[in-house]
């Protein structure tokens, strides 16, 4: 008896590992591009609008958040990437957190990887212009519009 249970407990075993395997193995992945625009003085704003492109459609994405810490200035940020480990369109919807620090004078250089609740993944890039300097946390929202 013994070892029928530790076989059936070993079966219950390898089919959840399949199942989870299964499920993380249909998601898949699409592109993004985002425009953010940020202003603050310690506590700092964002807000913009992007595009997701996913199984050959495209979805209009609105952002906004909010930093706090040390920030000052004003900058517009143009970001473009994947996104991975999404279903549905509306996996990409939620709140992603970053800790970061970085300043902009003119023109510089821009790449983040943020996971949001659902487990969507965003690996972007591009460019930010204007005058920035932080050392904060910063919150992204975003949603389908």
């Amino acid at each position: 008896m013994r070892l029928s249970s530790a076989i059936r407990a070993a079966l219950i075993a390898v089919t959840a590992l399949v199942g989870a395997g299964l499920s993380s193995a249909h998601a898949d992945s699409g592109t993004v591009s985002l425009v953010i625009y940020k202003a603050g003085w310690f506590i700092g704003g964002s807000g913009g609008s992007g595009t997701l492109n996913f199984r050959g459609r495209s979805y209009a994405l609105s952002t906004g958040g909010i930093d706090y810490g040390l920030v000052f200035g004003g900058s517009k940020t143009v970001l473009r990437g994947r996104v991975s480990n999404i279903n549905r369109p509306s996996d990409v919807a939620g709140v992603y957190g970053a800790a970061g620090a970085g300043i902009a004078v003119g023109r510089g250089a821009r790449a983040i990887v943020l996971t949001n609740q659902k487990g969507a993944v965003l690996e972007l890039s591009g460019r930010q212009t204007g005058l920035m300097a932080n050392a904060d946390l910063s919150g992204l929202a975003i949603t389908l519009k």
